[in-house]
């Protein structure tokens, strides 16, 4: 097995990217789009009205405290990924990669993204993708004991992404 893909891979003992001493050259947080928001709050609200309407007492506002809060957290949950260039490595979520191993970096458009991670997207790939931004980045592996041959990850600041790891 190459180097490159123990290091993607998040078994065994990774140390992560917060016990990294270096300052993070990229760092950016894959938030939940605004509009993910809203919808799991007003269902939250109106299933727990649902249950209040019928039941008295501690089953009238019980709901409320269970659900609201749990549509909130909802969406904090699908913003945890981090994107970070940090110690030399491409830190994507809990997966990370040796820059040495990195190639080439292409910036996918809003207008290509469609066609990339679609019919041209290779299934070998690694990819962390967020509907809600528009932008991403492909990168080029260059180990040739990896079965991946690149990564697509979805970015706000693609530029600075492709600048962080050398290629810019």
């Amino acid at each position: 097995m190459s180097e490159s893909v123990e290091a993607a891979s998040t078994t065994g003992d990774t140390p992560g990217q917060a016990n990294s001493t270096e300052r993070p050259v990229f760092r950016e947080r894959l938030y939940a789009a605004w509009w993910s928001w809203p919808l799991p709050l007003i269902g939250a609200v109106l299933m727990a009205a649902q249950v209040h309407m019928g039941y008295p007492g501690i089953r009238a506002w019980l709901p409320y405290a269970v659900l609201v809060p749990l549509a909130i957290a909802i969406p904090l949950w699908l913003g945890r990924t981090k994107v970070e260039v940090t110690g030399g490595e491409l830190w994507v979520g809990d997966a990370h990669l040796p820059l040495r191993f990195v190639d080439e970096v292409e910036v996918i458009p809003p207008q290509e993204q469609r066609r990339a991670l679609g019919p041209d997207l290779d299934p070998a790939a690694f990819m962390v993708h967020r509907s809600s931004i528009r932008t991403s980045v492909r990168i080029w592996l260059d180990d040739p004991d990896d079965p991946t041959p690149y990564w697509v990850v979805s970015t706000r600041r693609p530029e600075e992404l492709v600048k962080a790891l050398g290629k810019g």
